[in-house]
Parts: structure tokens; sequence; C-alpha cells
């Protein structure tokens, strides 16, 4: 049996493909959008993709199994456990077992993360038929954590959920031998989870012992005490919901994808309906951009802060500081269900600087500038919530850089806005937004409460 892991580190996922040695046979277990990966794989080790499956309907990114079904001429699984999957597949629930030459594999439905999830069981036939050697978790079971429970929506939902998932737990996790290995979708960087560790493999006797979740399951009440406590959790982002109906539905195919075109300086039109994606890192940004462009820096979080800011259907312009980032940011926008750009500036902010055309810059303080200012400003704090908890500074206003789109008229318009977060990259992201939308009393700290503990400002852990 051979396991290929196929990570992505700006999504925090990672993807598998399973082959047969014996017959050349192989199952792809939670693609992403870009599927030539995998078919470039099986091409080159000589293997055939039968199956391909999702453990459960997304909500971080759009799957790539409907392509990869067309282009490979594999059979779609599905989870039996739900009737809202809109594309043909072969359902599987609970008990369903597959063989493919010493490859078995044995369907669990392990719901918690959400009610259809399901979990793959494998042995390896060239070992031992009957002993279980890994588990294909998806978000049944991450690296120091579990995958959240409240992606549906309403409390009673995320109670059900909860509960739902102490019983996977119980009777189907912790019933494992030790040394299964553990194969996550949701690894670091993923908002899928609170703690997620970083190691991409575990054991089911390592989580058991060091999960601090897990060890809570003697105890059904404390457990879903626990899952309730949502405050630890990431901010849910706004695209979110969109993916998840959209991956039940069956992703539309995006065949080849070509590069987005140049676009000279002066067939750039600020009145036009499409945005200005500025992808350099804050501090170029902020020293000088397209009046009006939203700024997301180029990185491991590009998707989720990109999907954070832009609306829905945005047909976007970026500006690069290295047009070898184009074939990335553009699967990144697709990955996340947006179209190809448009275009990318032709020459980048030097074009545009040299040609005269009009600049903007985004106001920046340092903590030393601060100290003899502070009453100056509202500071508005867009960092998560556990690190809001862990302290922030006194009288701010907590909004999530993922709440901030729906939430932007509570910043006060009459006062100098100061936005702060861990570094200084999200608070760039969000200042962007804010003076996207005509916000002209933004102003953006340098650092983050990194810089701010380090010069010793006041702090505080009250509640907003």
């Amino acid at each position: 049996m051979q396991l290929e892991q196929l990570h992505h580190e700006s999504l925090g996922h990672a993807s598998y493909l399973i082959a047969s040695e014996q017959t050349g046979d192989a199952i792809v277990v939670d693609p992403r959008r870009d599927v030539s990966a995998y078919l470039d794989l099986a091409a080159r080790e000589g293997y055939r993709i039968r199956y391909v499956v999702d453990t459960h309907q997304h909500n971080d990114y759009l799957s790539g199994l409907h392509e990869l079904v067309e282009r490979s001429g594999a059979t779609a699984l599905g989870s039996g456990h739900t009737d809202h999957l809109g594309y043909d597949h072969e359902p599987v629930k609970d008990g369903h077992q597959l063989e493919m030459g010493e490859v078995g594999i044995t369907v669990l439905h392990t719901p918690g993360h959400t009610p259809e999830h399901i979990s793959f069981l494998l042995t390896d036939g060239q070992l031992d038929d009957d002993e279980p050697a890994m588990l294909l978790s998806g978000g049944a079971l991450l690296v120091g954590d579990l995958a959240r429970p409240d992606l549906l929506g309403t409390e009673e939902q995320t109670k059900a959920s909860a509960e739902s998932f102490c019983h996977t737990i119980q009777k189907k996790l912790l019933t494992l031998p030790d040394h299964v290995l553990v194969y996550p979708t949701h690894v670091a960087g993923s908002l899928c989870g609170g703690d997620i560790g970083s190691r991409l493999v575990t054991t089911v006797g390592y989580e058991r012992r060091t999960n601090a979740i897990l060890r809570e399951v003697s105890d059904k009440d404390q457990f879903v005490e626990h899952c309730l406590r949502l405050d630890n959790l990431p901010a849910v982002p706004p695209y979110w919901p969109r993916m998840r109906g959209r991956n039940a539905e069956g992703v539309e195919p995006v065949g080849t994808v070509d590069l987005p075109p140049p676009v000279n300086v002066d067939d750039v039109d600020l009145d036009g309906d499409v945005i200005v994606l500025d992808t350099r890192q804050p501090e170029a940004y902020a020293s000088g951009h397209i009046p009006g462009a939203l700024n997301v820096g180029y990185g491991s979080s590009f998707p989720t802060w990109a999907g954070t800011v832009l609306p829905e259907g945005a047909r976007t312009l970026v500006v690069v500081d290295d047009t070898d980032q184009l074939e990335e940011i553009t699967w990144d926008l697709l990955r996340i269900g947006y179209d190809r750009p448009v275009g990318h500036l032709r020459g980048g902010m030097f074009s545009w600087r040299t040609a005269g055309r009009p600049m903007a810059s985004l106001p920046t303080v340092t903590v030393q500038d601060l100290a003899d200012d502070l009453d100056r400003y509202h500071v508005l704090d867009v960092r998560q919530p556990g690190e809001w908890a862990d302290g922030h500074a006194p009288g701010a206003q907590f909004i999530t850089g993922a709440e901030l789109p729906s939430r932007i008229d509570e910043v006060p318009a009459d006062r100098d806005v100061l936005v702060v977060c861990g570094s200084g990259f999200r608070s760039t992201v969000a200042s962007a937004l804010l003076r996207h939308h005509g916000r002209d009393n933004i102003t953006n700290l340098l650092g983050g409460m990194s810089a701010w503990n380090a010069a010793d400002l006041p702090t505080t852990s009250d509640d907003a």
C-alpha cells in the first residue's frame, strides 16, 4: 500500500492518494480544486484513480471531486448519511467495505464536525488483513484537536453536533488500537479547529494521551459544554457558508486555467466594477497603493483573508510584487469560489507611480509614537477571540477580521481609529477594507499587540 499526502499550507488542508501496489488502483480523499496534482502523481507512479470521495461537505474550500471524476473516469463516492448531495455518486454508509488489492477500506460514520461526516479505516494486506493500520479522519480527529461542531449555524444544531461527536469518539475512535496512524484533512493553518498541532500525522494512542479534548470525553456533559464554548474558536470567514452548498451540489470543473493577462496602466478604470486586490506585503501597501485597493499580502493566509474582504462574485485586478506569484494567487482564489482575476497590473506599482497616476497611502503609527498620543484614538482590535481574551487595549472595540465586512457601520466615523492585530498583517487587511469603504479616519498600528506588549502599554482582559 502506498499513501501520499498532499499538503496545502494556505488552506491548512491535507488530501490523500492511497494506492494498491498489487493492482495499481487508487482512491483520492478530500481533493482540492486544482486536481492536476493527483493526476500527475497517478501518472508518474502508474496508478489508476478508481474512486474519489470527500469525508464531508467542506466549508473552507471548493472540492475538486467532480473535476477529478470527469478527468480520471473514477467513481465518485459520497456519504450515505445525507440526502443533500446533488452529484452522481455511489453512497457509502457505516460499515461499507472496499477492496483494492491488498488495501482494505472500511467506512466509518463519524458525525460531529458535520452530520454526514465519514472516515476511512485502512488495512494493509501485505502486513495483516485484520489489523487496522491507518485512519483517514477528515475532521473527526485532528492533531491535538477536534474539528469545530458549530458550522451548521444554530446553538441547537451545535449542541446536537457536539453530542454526536461524543458518540463518535467513544464508540468509533477510542476503540481503535493505539498504533493506528491518523491522517486528518484539517491541519495547522485551518480555521476548522482552535488549537491544531503542527504535525501532519498522529496516532490514536498519542491523541488518547495528549489531546486535551479527548480527555474530557468520559463525561459527556462536560465534553458537550466544552464544544459549546466557541470563544476559543477562530471566527468563521464570510465566504465559508457559500462553500458547503456548492460542494454539496457538485463544484463545476474549471478545466485549463490561464494566468491573468497583463493590464496596462492606462486601461485601469478606477470607477469600474473591478476591485483592485493588492497582494504586496503590508509595508509596501502602506507606503503607496492604488486608491481604493484592498490589501491581502501574498502568503500562507492569503485565501482566508481574500475570501474575507472580497464580496461574493468579485472581479479582481491583482497587483503583485513578482509575476511568479500569479499562478498560486489565481488558484487560491479559484479554490475559495472566485473567478480567475481579470488581469494583473503590468509593471506593478512601479509602472503606476511613473505614469503619474493617483496614489494613496495608509497612515501608520509605531508604539513609540503612540505612547504619548494614545488618548487620541479609538482602538479597533481585529484579532481572534482567544487572542482578545488573553489581553487587549483598555476600552478597545472588538470585531474580528472575519466579522468586519458585515459590521463596518459599527466602527466610529467621527474619531481617529487605530486598527490593531497581532503583528500588523491582519490590521492592514482590515484598514484597507475600511478605507475601501470610504473611511479616511483609519491608522494602522505597526507591530500590533506584539509591539504593544513589548512597549508595556496598558492591557486588560475584561470583556468588550
